[in-house]
């Protein structure tokens, strides 16, 4: 089988001439001016509205979680006011409660970087059971999932602000990919492709989904999403099929006809690999879900949205064995660090990424 590089290398005259995409969509009023940690016993505002997610390293990400617990804190409801939690005490941010990632997997390309993994998404509100949502730097009106969400990496040796990453968040699992680079031909909106939000981390983001391990690899870039190289040049493009309605009619866009498996998976290199990953504070977990929830957490096998066949036919790697592990996180602090807050009230879940609704079926587009 070609590597990931060769296939790219299928799609029309690319030079991999590398750019930084730095953003240029204005940073969220709600976060800070630039990606920090803090100082060592530093409070910690577990009610933080702060959006900004980083994603540096194994043990130093951030992931979007509703702001509060409920039974209406769907992702899929929520996209437009999710928060950030990270691993570090970083951003401003919630904490990711020690515990609460039972895998990670972190990659670095040439054209992107990214991390993905099982985790209970219930000590960061994410009602349990919830198949989850897509958040981009995009949105229905163009101002983002979430609105003022932006993200950085210091991947190139700097904290940079990128212009294009999505990100898929369940009950049971993540994935999250900054697009740090482009070349003449795949573009990092391509590469960061958002549209699939059905289909789930591991068709969109092809990658190792090994459950209860933790690596840090180098990797080759994979086909942008959706995008299937064919032999004799050019791509065969997968696209969603959806249904919505105009005035009294009812439209269907696209076949149903779902791809098994993304295009490839691409290779990875020099993978180091870690027993876990902690940051030493205790905090008091704001999730009722959790709570409700205590005892054994599960992990699905398909994959974040797409809980019905289509995920799992889309799985290419992975078969999200199940993980163990205490829903209800402890209640006090630790580390010479406060805590502070609890939950955030009275925020509504908006619209949803494109304001219509999304069936079954999907389209392969030729």
């Amino acid at each position: 089988m070609l590597s990931s590089l060769a296939l790219l290398a299928l799609l029309p005259a690319s030079s991999f001439v590398r750019a930084q995409v730095t953003a240029v969509a204005p940073n969220g009023i709600t976060n800070p001016p630039a990606p920090f940690l803090a100082e060592a016993g530093a409070v910690v505002n577990a009610t933080s509205d702060s959006r900004l997610v980083t994603v540096n390293s194994i043990d130093d990400f951030c992931l979007f979680g509703p702001p509060e617990a409920g039974p209406d804190s769907l992702i899929g409801n929520v996209e437009p006011t999710v928060v950030a939690y990270c691993t570090k005490h970083r951003n401003g941010a919630r904490l990711i409660p020690d515990g609460t990632i039972y895998s990670a997997h972190f990659i670095k390309t040439p054209l992107y970087v990214q991390i993905q993994g099982f985790f209970d998404g219930t000590k960061i509100n994410i009602p349990y059971g919830d198949s989850g949502g897509e958040l981009d730097p995009h949105g229905a009106e163009n101002l983002g999932n979430p609105i003022g969400g932006n993200v950085t990496s210091n991947v190139s040796g700097a904290d940079v602000f990128y212009e294009e990453w999505m990100s898929f968040m369940s009950y049971d699992q993540f994935c999250i990919r900054i697009c740090t680079a482009e070349t003449a031909d795949v573009s990092a909106a391509l590469q960061c492709e958002h549209e699939l939000d059905i289909m789930g981390c591991q068709f969109v983001m092809p990658g190792d989904y090994t459950n209860n391990s933790f690596t840090s690899c180098d990797g080759e870039p994979a086909a942008p999403p959706g995008l299937y190289p064919l032999p004799g040049g050019g791509t065969s493009t997968f696209r969603q099929a959806f249904t919505y309605t105009a005035g009294t009619q009812i439209i269907t866009l696209g076949q149903t006809v779902t791809p098994a498996a993304p295009f490839s998976t691409p290779a990875t290199s020099n993978c180091v690999s870690t027993s876990t990953i902690a940051n030493g504070i205790a905090v008091a977990t704001t999730s009722a879900a959790a709570a409700a929830s205590s005892g054994s957490a599960r992990v699905s096998t398909s994959g974040t949205r797409g809980a019905s066949a289509a995920n799992s036919q889309a799985s290419a790697t992975g078969t999200g064995a199940a993980a163990s592990g205490s829903a209800a996180s402890t209640g006090s602090t630790g580390a010479g660090v406060k805590v502070v807050g609890a939950s955030q009230g009275g925020l509504v879940g908006l619209l949803l990424t494109f304001g219509v609704v999304v069936v079954g079926g999907f389209a392969v587009l030729i």
